[in-house]
């Protein structure tokens, strides 16, 4: 999909030194500038030859009036929001009525245009459209409302699933003028696109859509570290590409001596790949990037497994890297042949090949329903899915009517959308979806809600299995169930289950079921408890109402039925109670003045800190902020330890100026022995031998290291904090460049403050 407007330079002039804008001024620009409908007309109709063009000059004309005067946050007519949207829904190949509620979708909620009024207009399915996206953006604010927001957005989709895509393009462009949003907020929504957002397209399998968000996201968050991974691609590029064209000039001789027409490219890498596969996978960058990735695209599915056959007699396949999507397709519809093979060189290649039609499905996803000629010829253009197109949908929409809490829901839905899947089959061949790590209770939930409750026991490929057992891809499931009324789920379940569905559904079992015995397990594990840490049960009603209220239960009863039901632990409960009983007794002393010439003679010449009208007091640099010559500096008169001086902006001032009277002026007065102490912070991609380059670089510009401080992140993140004497501090400007050109290394900055 092409990317108006995305991905234009642009310098963009912001005092900030961080500002999103100065970091990564090629990621956001100013939207296209439509002069007229041409543009959007052309797409529409290179998809929809015989579609009725003329409902959407009608939509843009209203559009059009209904916000004149309006303006974007970049200095746009407002208008050029709808036309990109609609612009991206062309391309994605929805049809007149989607592009006129895309047009319109911002009318009702900024305009004052009545519903009743478009729907008269426009007829009854661009007003459900445009109602169902106008729902969407009512409630912005807080966890729980984003929470809630996503519920609606469940339920809108599961009536017509064009109003995700509608929202999904919506926040596209969005994301493309991030860079004229306050960082603050362009952060909040970067994050909201990737926990979200980016997920959902991938689920409803519009490729296009979520690597472009993803991102526009990962520059926002980490504008440094993407920065540096571009960086890192362009400097291995054209060695890279010389051997994809190798790769691809292999190929093609393979497809013309086969007599097979087809197209043999290179996979564009994806920052946000790329930044990913080193924190989830721990791999280094040399080695991802060096993974060379081409797809073949063919006319039918025969073809593909000739070339398939072809590429493996060329190539060695690495055993196990094999996957066939084309027969057992995943999730969200994709389909395609994957296999890695050892390439010229000794190289690993991954090779993907599809038909036409998989690849519009691949990059499209459900939109891709609206592309293909077959349903364009027979006039289908609404957003229903048949129920073997998109079983997810109809499942997402039956939890969410389940879970009440909307942060649970939040929660459910962040696993569930980011899940890999394993696919197991009922004993009469029926296909089940279910996450990694599922367990044939799992496989019992997805098949009915009361299966689930009765299940006994289960069989795996015909062997009795334990219930917690894990699901592989291709297993035939078949699960016992008991005869007796009052059957119902374990408790224990609750520990193994992987899907959101069986776990709703069992914890909703023992809300309904067992309401009473969870009240009395709840408010004998607060009392154990609160024994243990020899707390007073006495006068403690009034404590465990306010902690009631502050997880948003309705009473006590409802805080011991959380409990005993296991969504609140009872330690939580404690720490709550311990807070509100918490008491601090302000500090007192008196200001007390060591005099010590002696000492000032030793500890003065280090310090290079003179205060003024005193010339016999003990002076120290403060630790928290590690001042140096050149720095706005402070005093402060402590007890028995002379003067502290901080920094001006030291976050410790701001408390110690709760105390005027301690303040004293002190200036710099450095000598020749002075010497200083400078902590700097290193943040790198984490590799081999990255410690051990920094360390060098250091050693070669004289830096004494007096301590290291070295840690790797969950991200793959490598944080390095050093702290060393240095008597002249023009000198750290050239170390911190010098430790700046390290490869991997993405900022490099002095710390200030603790």
């Amino acid at each position: 999909m092409s990317t108006p407007g995305g991905r234009g330079r642009r310098t963009m002039p912001d005092s900030s030194p961080t500002s999103l804008r100065r970091l990564v001024p090629r990621i956001f620009s100013r939207a296209p500038r439509y002069a007229d409908l041409s543009k959007l007309l052309t797409s529409v109709r290179a998809n929809h030859p015989r579609g009725d063009v003329a409902i959407i000059e009608k939509a843009y004309q209203v559009a059009a009036e209904r916000h004149r005067g309006q303006k974007r946050q970049s200095g746009e007519p407002y208008i050029t929001h709808p036309l990109a949207v609609a612009e991206i829904l062309a391309e994605l190949g929805l049809g007149p009525k989607a592009i006129a509620a895309a047009l319109l979708h911002d009318t009702v909620e900024d305009t004052g245009y009545p519903l009743e009024d478009l729907r008269s207009e426009f007829g009854d399915e661009v007003a459900l459209l445009v109602d169902g996206v106008t729902k969407l953006d009512k409630v912005k604010y807080g966890e729980s409302a984003q929470a809630e927001t996503v519920r609606k957005m469940i339920v809108a989709m599961s009536k017509d699933i064009r109003v995700l895509v509608i929202k999904l393009a919506d926040r596209l462009h969005n994301a493309r003028t991030w860079g004229f949003v306050p960082p603050e907020k362009a952060k909040k929504k970067a994050t909201e696109t990737l926990e979200i957002y980016a997920p959902l397209a991938h689920r409803l399998g519009i490729q296009a859509i979520k690597s472009e968000l993803e991102d526009l996201s990962f520059a926002v968050l980490y504008p440094k570290i993407y920065n540096e991974i571009d960086s890192l691609v362009k400097q291995r590029t054209p060695q890279r590409e010389q051997y994809v064209q190798r790769v691809i000039d292999d190929v093609s001789i393979d497809l013309h001596e086969l007599r097979i027409r087809g197209a043999v490219v290179g996979r564009p890498k994806q920052l946000y790949s790329v930044y990913q596969k080193m924190i989830v996978r721990g791999r280094e960058f040399d080695d991802i990037y060096d993974l060379i990735g081409i797809r073949v695209i063919v006319s039918s599915v025969r073809d593909c497994y000739a070339v398939l056959g072809a590429i493996h007699a060329r190539w060695t396949p690495l055993p196990g890297r094999f996957k066939d999507y084309i027969a057992t397709p995943k999730f969200n519809l994709y389909r395609s042949l994957h296999t890695t093979v050892i390439g010229p060189g000794g190289r690993t290649v991954e090779i993907q090949i599809r038909t036409q039609e998989m690849h519009q499905q691949a990059e499209y996803g459900v939109a891709a329903h609206w592309k293909y000629k077959e349903r364009m010829a027979s006039g289908q253009e609404d957003g229903r899915l048949s129920d073997t197109d998109m079983a997810w949908v109809a499942r997402l929409s039956d939890w969410q009517a389940e879970t009440k809490d909307p942060g649970e829901f939040l929660d459910s839905l962040r696993y569930e959308i980011g899940a890999k899947e394993v696919y197991v089959f009922t004993p009469k061949g029926r296909v089940i979806g279910l996450p990694a790590g599922a367990t044939p209770v799992d496989f019992a939930y997805a098949v009915h809600t009361e299966i689930g409750h009765r299940t006994m026991g289960a069989k795996v490929n015909g062997r009795l299995v334990p219930l917690d057992s894990q699901l592989n891809s291709g297993d035939i499931v078949e699960v016992f169930t008991s005869k007796n009324p009052d059957a119902g789920p374990s408790h224990d379940w609750l520990e193994f289950v992987k899907s959101s569905r069986a776990r709703n559904k069992i914890r909703g079992w023992f809300t309904k079921e067992r309401r009473d015995e969870a009240i009395e397990q709840g408010k004998e594990a607060i009392a154990r408890a609160m024994r243990r840490q020899n707390m007073p049960l006495q006068n403690l009603k009034d404590s465990l109402a306010e902690v009631a209220h502050q997880l948003r239960l309705e009473d006590v009863s409802a805080l011991y039925a959380a409990v005993g039901e296991g969504h609140t632990s009872t330690q939580s409960v404690l720490e709550k109670v311990t807070a509100l009983h918490q008491t601090s007794e302000p500090a007192t002393g008196l200001i007390d003045l060591p005099s010590s010439p002696s000492r000032r003679k030793s500890r003065g010449g280090d310090s290079g800190v003179l205060v003024r009208g005193a010339d016999d007091i003990l002076v120290k640099l403060a630790k928290c902020c590690t001042p140096v010559p050149g720095d706005e500096i402070v005093g402060f008169i402590t007890r028995g330890q002379g003067v502290s001086v901080h920094r001006a902006d030291c976050t410790n001032v701001r408390a110690l100026k709760d105390n005027p009277e301690r303040m004293i002026d002190v200036e710099w007065a450095p000598t020749t022995k002075s010497v200083f102490l400078v902590q700097i912070q290193v943040e790198a991609l984490d590799r081999g031998g990255l410690l051990s380059d920094i360390t060098r670089v250091l050693t070669e510009h004289h830096v004494n290291i007096l301590s290291a401080n070295v840690s790797t992140t969950r991200e793959r993140l490598a944080i390095s904090r050093y702290v060393f004497e240095m008597g002249d501090t023009v000198h750290l400007d050239r170390v911190l460049n010098a430790v700046r050109r390290i490869d991997g290394v993405y900022d490099v900055y002095r710390v200030t403050s603790s």
